[in-house]
């Protein structure tokens, strides 16, 4: 079994959230990186991205569009990955969406205690 893809996903996400931190400004946001996902031949990396206010959200995929490459080329620096997967940022609704599916179910209980 082949585990470099998982292993590879850790370093990418531990270090691009490192240099998130000390290398890009979202005013007025809080923005996380919520997960990376690498294709087994490992091209591509999806960074899926937590941000609050949701408002925000369009305004931080483009800071990530603006500094994809730079941040591309300094992570395969430090990690000397060859092949370097492309990293490509998403946002991620998985909050936003359990927020939701909470809402609905209190909203359900609160029916059935009316009637």
């Amino acid at each position: 079994m082949n585990h470099r893809p998982d292993r590879v996903q850790s370093l990418i996400q531990e270090e691009l959230s490192a240099m998130v931190v000390r290398e890009l400004e979202f005013p007025g946001a809080l923005v996380t990186l919520s997960g990376v996902e690498v294709t087994k031949k490992l091209d591509v990396a999806k960074v899926r991205v937590s941000v609050l206010p949701s408002e925000k959200e369009e305004e931080v995929i483009e800071i990530f569009g603006k500094a994809q490459r730079e941040l591309q080329f300094k992570l395969g620096r430090k990690l000397n990955i060859k092949p370097m997967p492309q990293l490509q940022f998403e946002i991620d609704r998985g909050g936003e969406n359990a927020a939701q599916v909470e809402k609905r179910l209190m909203e359900e209980e609160e029916n059935k205690e009316l009637e």
